[in-house]
């Protein structure tokens, strides 16, 4: 059996929780279960939101150990493609100079 992860928006998370805090009738289970996400899921993201003062921290796609490893990743792939458009240029120069 494979599992798939599922990626739930900042705004999908807090949703649930004030979905769960406008149903104080029905369980964890129930909310989850009407949601579409784990119990334990839900659990986490009511235990972040509690712990971060009414927010949930996201960190976004990838798995970056902090902010600076992202700013790091996304910059290597900036040079990456500013080195690869200039060498299409380089080569277009080569081409166009010999005509």
């Amino acid at each position: 059996m494979s599992s798939k992860r599922n990626h739930h928006s900042k705004q999908f998370k807090l949703d649930a929780i004030n979905y769960r805090n406008e149903h104080p009738d029905l369980t964890q289970v129930e909310c989850a279960k009407n949601l579409g996400i784990g119990v334990s899921t839900l659990a986490k993201w009511e235990s972040r939101f509690r712990n971060n003062d009414g927010d949930i921290p996201v960190r976004g796609s990838g798995n970056y150990q902090s902010d600076d490893a992202k700013e790091i990743a996304l910059l290597k792939r900036e040079l990456c493609d500013a080195q690869d458009a200039l060498d299409v240029l380089k080569k277009a120069i080569s081409i166009l100079g010999k005509s």
